[in-house]
């Protein structure tokens, strides 16, 4: 199997777009008829629907996007039977010809990092992701097995560095050595993309870095040459395409944006709530999809793919 960063690549000219979908479910927020109301403190029947949720979107974005991003929260949420959901779901997406970033953003050291790593990285893992989203902050030893795995597996991980909430500008923009934090991760990060690229340039070492911080998006972009970006933010969070625009090549390539409760719960938000409604939420997905691929073509490089 080629790299992480090639397919990565490959997967973008082939949809002519960058757009990642993020599979967030959450009970309350399911189209009507997905979950009855009487079953909502039952895990598995929760675990059934958000299957059943997740598969649905799948159907309607495999071959218009690249990736999705399972949000691996709202499944362990709901204990083992969501786990098995989101096991379930990573290879259905698989066999559907997208990629899979897990956002799970783990991370410990030594044997405990391995542990999470082999468990996670590559499609012959137990989990199977061909991504998984890291937090840098134990060190740079906490790192180094996630990117050893990956290398070995062909897989991926992307390394928080500057994150799309407001309280990330706690720790990530406090100034150390004249520059801030931050930058040092970035800096980083770099290095161990550099150093593992692929046929692209492209490392396997990439950066979660947010939508909504553009002028740090283009400060990072300028020093981090080998580093896809994933950049969530878009959309609900308040970013636009606008606004990540920076965060590509000359080509169009080097990010892949995430949009997830912008499109997966379109059908409860303007425009599509009035067009769609519950009762056709995948027509609300797919239009909301087809949108922010737009958005994305006339603002952004991404309109060179």
């Amino acid at each position: 199997m080629i790299s992480f960063p090639d397919r990565l690549e490959s997967a973008i000219n082939q949809c002519h777009n960058p757009v990642l979908v993020g599979l967030d479910p959450r009970a309350d927020m399911l189209p009507e008829g997905l979950l009855d109301p009487a079953d909502a403190a039952r895990p598995e029947k929760v675990a059934a629907a958000y299957e059943r949720f997740c598969r649905e979107i799948i159907d309607v974005v495999a071959h218009k996007v690249p990736a999705v991003k399972p949000q691996a929260a709202f499944f362990e949420q709901i204990g083992p039977a969501g786990t098995t959901a989101l096991a379930n779901i990573i290879r259905y997406a698989q066999q559907q010809g997208l990629l899979v970033i897990l956002d799970g953003k783990r991370n410990d050291i030594g044997s405990t990092a391995t542990a999470y790593a082999q468990g996670y990285l590559g499609r012959e893992s137990a989990w199977g992701a061909d991504a998984l989203t890291v937090s840098p902050y134990l060190g740079d030893d906490s790192l180094e097995p996630f990117v050893e795995v990956a290398a070995e597996q062909r897989g991926g991980i992307f390394v928080l560095v500057k994150t799309s909430n407001p309280g990330g500008r706690m720790i990530q923009d406090l100034v150390a050595d004249g520059k801030p934090i931050y930058r040092h991760v970035a800096e980083y990060v770099e290095r161990l993309a550099a150093s593992s690229e692929g046929d692209c340039e492209y490392g396997i070492v990439g950066a979660v870095v947010g939508a909504t911080y553009p002028e740090q998006l283009a400060e990072l972009r300028a020093v981090m040459r080998h580093t896809w970006f994933l950049v969530p933010g878009f959309g609900s969070q308040g970013g636009t395409a606008a606004d990540v625009a920076a965060a590509f090549d000359a080509q169009g390539l080097g990010a892949i944006v995430n949009n997830s409760r912008g499109i997966i719960f379109a059908h409860s938000l303007k425009p599509y709530k009035e067009k769609f409604g519950a009762a056709r939420w995948q027509a609300a997905v797919e239009a909301a999809t087809c949108d922010m691929i737009e958005q994305l073509r006339t603002d952004t490089p991404a309109g060179k793919l």
